[in-house]
């Protein structure tokens, strides 16, 4: 992987950090059916670009030795990582750029990446977005923004983008007709108040970020988790984008937000956040054309932060999919 700074000409006065890998010609890859695809990594809210790279290097070990590679993209969305602040920022408030200013940034930079490297206009690759957490709804729009883009998607993991992790989640502690006795075991009135709390604090849209990344139009942005679909590659006849679906490890991810700085009881994750979360993936698998049986891949060992916890396995769901679009017929 080569890291490198580029400037989009659409906001001349920001540099944004990324890092590229493009097979060398060679006459054994004139044949790869994965020439004009492109990797495409998103990242979260927390984890920059540089969290994907052990996940890169074992899957390049992996495709190169095939002689099947394919070109790869990460980059730190502005204020994220090593790239500079969003120009376009108001300076006054820390709601800044929304998601759909991230994805027309996103296409330029797409746009300028494949005219450099590849000597053509966008419309000449198919993309593969590989994301995580709020990645995941960036995909879906991107898709539907810039039809017949996209030929798959790897969901890790996806934040949940039409709730609001409060009042979607937990019933309302104030409500008369809430009785501990009525409430799963184990479970009090008072624990589901700090757990809201705690919800509120970490993950409601309303609250603001180092990116500057305003995320309190998502819910209204992508208000169903199965649809839109993803439009079919190349234009309406094309075939339908491979969709993969990864969640985390129920036992692992409880165990994590008990343990660390969200501080929630597992009793009240298992209870409340990871049911929810298991019909959203479910909901996920809809939007293309799905693992066989439809069925939700679990990253064992896993919390919400799978390129992390187990970049191995990411590597490994990544050349799955490749192999599957590399006999996927044109």
């Amino acid at each position: 992987m080569e890291n490198q700074t580029i400037s989009l000409t659409t906001k001349p006065g920001a540099s944004l950090k990324i890092s590229t890998f493009f097979p060398h010609p060679s006459k054994e890859e004139q044949n790869n059916p994965l020439k004009h695809t492109l990797l495409v990594f998103l990242n979260g809210l927390i984890l920059p670009r540089s969290h994907w790279a052990e996940s890169i290097n074992h899957l390049l070990g992996l495709r190169i030795s095939s002689h099947l590679p394919a070109g790869i993209l990460t980059y730190d969305r502005y204020g994220q990582g090593d790239s500079d602040p969003d120009p376009s920022d108001p300076p006054d408030t820390p709601y800044g750029h929304d998601a759909l200013t991230i994805i027309t940034d996103l296409h330029q930079l797409l746009s300028q990446i494949s005219h450099q490297f590849r000597k053509g206009p966008l419309e000449n690759l198919e993309l593969v977005f590989v994301a995580n957490s709020i990645g995941c709804p960036l995909a879906r729009l991107y898709a539907a923004q810039y039809p017949g883009l996209v030929a798959g998607v790897l969901f890790l993991d996806s934040m949940m983008a039409n709730s609001d992790c409060v009042d979607s989640l937990f019933p309302d502690p104030d409500d008369p007709a809430l009785e501990s006795g009525k409430l799963p075991a184990g479970i009090s009135v008072e624990d589901i108040r700090f757990a809201r709390e705690r919800f509120r604090a970490f993950f409601h849209p309303s609250m603001t970020n180092p990116e500057h990344f305003d995320r309190r139009n998502m819910a209204k942005l992508l208000p169903r988790v199965d649809g839109p679909v993803l439009p079919p590659v190349g234009g309406t006849e094309g075939r339908r984008p491979r969709v993969v679906v990864v969640g985390h490890d129920a036992v692992e991810f409880a165990r994590q937000s008990e343990e660390g700085s969200l501080a929630v009881p597992k009793r009240i994750t298992n209870a409340y956040v990871d049911p929810a979360w298991s019909e959203y993936n479910k909901g996920l698998t809809q939007l293309g054309a799905s693992q066989e049986g439809g069925n939700v891949k679990i990253a064992k060992g896993c919390g919400h932060f799978i390129q992390k916890d187990d970049p191995v396995f990411v590597a490994k769901e990544i050349n799955a999919l490749l192999d599957y679009l590399s006999q996927a017929p044109s």
